[in-house]
């Protein structure tokens, strides 16, 4: 086994490496955002949608009619028109004293007297008022908000929402062949999940250049990439030390053996491999829950399905485990050794314990959906 390749001499449990960095830590302050940058915050209070539509609103593009005055009509029994109808376009409000909408073609104009060759049941080609959301619809607390959210959040005609959005610095220490793409992975995750990123280089693999990186103070998370083993030109964890705290180096999960955690003054700290394996599993299990933490968001809801094959682990230390959703089960694609086509395929992850050997095809087991 070579230098780059040795482990820290002991190895943390998962449950007590995320205990210490959640001790003591308590949701960020409130902050009122225009919607433009909320996606993807928490909000931080309930919100109240009012009712969309705010009136009967066309469906389709064609004529607005009352049904009640088009009983019986048929292209056999037309009913001449005494009256021009009603175009209206799809999104349109309603007229007064109409409830349906008939197609272009409902309405024979080559006649001398326009006539109407289809009845129609009342709110067909319709949305009712209230009939995207009703009356008393409310964003609650705790919830990350979607795209979808925020445009409703817009035609409630709402500018601002108050939400949390932890500030995270990301530190890339620099890999011996100048590979960046974990940290932009780990970062674009992180803004996924709610938080406001700072990417900042170290420079160098030197503990004197990343401790400079560490010395930022307005920040509610440090999440650091790479130089976290015991190599030669490791030297994340002496950084930290010589800041802060480390509280555990080596974590008994793979493929995140070599993290670390700590904590500057009282800013956790999360200390991730370079490998993009070893750093995704070291966010989902610790980067994740300490986000939840600080954005004061509800917490996440695991998938229950039956696993289509076994899924077989070593026992005396924890293990992720990637899943593809398929046929309303879960199909293992990789455990501890997470490749790159794994990773793109899968739609879930799950921990499978140290103290467990795996679970048999058709266990049904809990898996969070991958963001």
């Amino acid at each position: 086994m070579n230098v780059a390749q040795r482990l820290p001499p002991s190895l943390t449990a998962l449950d007590a490496a995320l205990a210490a960095l959640l001790d003591g830590l308590a949701p960020v302050a409130v902050a009122e955002l225009p919607l433009s940058q909320a996606v993807g915050c928490v909000t931080a209070e309930p919100v109240p949608i009012r009712t969309y539509p705010q009136q009967d609103i066309a469906l389709v593009d064609g004529w607005a009619f009352r049904a009640s005055d088009l009983v019986g009509v048929s292209a056999y029994a037309p009913l001449p028109l005494t009256t021009a109808p009603r175009w209206v376009e799809a999104g349109d409000p309603i007229p007064d004293g109409c409830d349906c909408v008939i197609d272009a073609d409902g309405i024979d104009q080559s006649a001398p007297v326009p006539q109407v060759m289809a009845d129609a049941s009342p709110g067909r080609g319709v949305r009712r008022r209230g009939g995207d959301l009703p009356d008393g619809f409310v964003i609650v607390p705790g919830m990350q908000l979607r795209p979808f959210d925020i445009v409703f959040a817009h035609a409630a005609r709402l500018e601002k929402m108050k939400v949390r959005r932890p500030r995270l610095r990301l530190i890339n220490v620099p890999a011996t062949n100048g590979d960046i793409e974990t940290a932009h992975l780990i970062q674009k995750s992180a803004r996924y999940a709610g938080a406001e990123v700072t990417f900042a280089d170290a420079g160098s693999r030197g503990a004197a250049s990343i401790a400079a990186e560490l010395e930022m103070t307005a920040f509610d998370l440090f999440v650091t990439v790479g130089g976290s083993g015991v190599g030669r030109t490791d030297a994340t964890v002496l950084a930290i030390g010589q800041r802060g705290e480390v509280f555990a180096h080596g974590l008994a999960l793979r493929p995140a053996v070599t993290s670390a955690v700590g904590r500057i003054g009282s800013t956790p700290v999360l200390a991730l491999p370079g490998s993009a394996a070893g750093a995704l599993a070291g966010w989902w299990t610790l980067g994740l829950p300490v986000l939840d933490r600080l954005s004061g968001r509800q917490p996440r809801e695991a998938t229950i399905l039956p696993l289509a094959r076994k899924l077989a682990s070593s026992v005396g230390i924890a293990e992720i485990a990637l899943l593809e959703r398929n046929n309303g089960c879960w199909v293992p694609l990789a455990l501890a050794d997470l490749p790159l086509q794994a990773i793109m395929k899968a739609s879930a992850w799950l921990v499978v314990p140290g103290s467990s050997e795996g679970f048999p095809a058709g266990t049904p087991v809990g898996a969070y959906m991958l963001i």
